[in-house]
């Protein structure tokens, strides 16, 4: 229960920073533009971002590999320990590359007017949204499944086996946009911005 408290409370901090930057545009880029913040933002961005992605990586295999081995306990652990991880470490990591990404942005402007950062934020944003759409839900079932196990049972149901594995591949799905937000952010190609198909 505590997990999930904390997980709602870093997509509550996410979803007001979306809300503010709606409705208060001006005052919230006058906030984000101060230059003597920028390399703070820069360590900060980079970290988070780097970090991040690299626990999602490793929670996706470390998971496919409980379920290679088949034990009940190690699978239980290792689901309970990415799931820890997801609320307590992922969660403030998106919220700090994110905030650190609009300092150094700010200064350019409109982020959607901006080539490849335009991409790479909207690459962020889907990724983002195919997580909270499609893995949450499937955490949440998978919980039920397992505060409902019968721990003399030594062998996990296969309702649970199916949504473990289900995960891999939404998580898969999710990480894939983030190896193309890598690459955008170091190679910083020169690519119309978003904004500009919309027009």
């Amino acid at each position: 229960m505590k997990t999930k408290r904390v997980l709602y409370l870093f997509l509550a901090i996410m979803a007001a920073l979306v809300v503010a930057a709606a409705l208060y545009k001006d005052a919230f880029m006058a906030a984000l533009d101060r230059p003597e913040l920028y390399g703070h933002a820069r360590f900060a961005h980079i970290a988070a971002a780097t970090i991040f992605f690299a626990n999602a990586v490793v929670g996706m295999l470390w998971e496919r590999r409980a379920l290679a081995v088949g034990s009940k306990e190690a699978v239980l652990h290792t689901y309970e320990t990415v799931a820890w991880l997801d609320a307590r470490l992922s969660s403030p990591l998106i919220v700090v590359s994110l905030v650190a990404g609009l300092v150094m942005a700010a200064p350019a402007g409109d982020v959607f007017e901006q080539g490849w950062l335009s991409w790479a934020f909207a690459l962020f944003l889907f990724s983002g949204a195919f997580w909270v759409l499609s893995d949450i839900p499937t955490q949440y079932r998978v919980k039920r499944l397992t505060a409902a196990l019968d721990p003399a049972d030594p062998v996990l149901p296969a309702e649970l086996v199916r949504l473990l594995r289900l995960r891999w591949w939404i998580s898969l799905a999710g990480v894939a946009p983030l190896v193309a937000v890598f690459a955008l952010m170091v190679y910083k190609p020169a690519v119309p911005a978003l904004a500009g198909l919309f027009r």
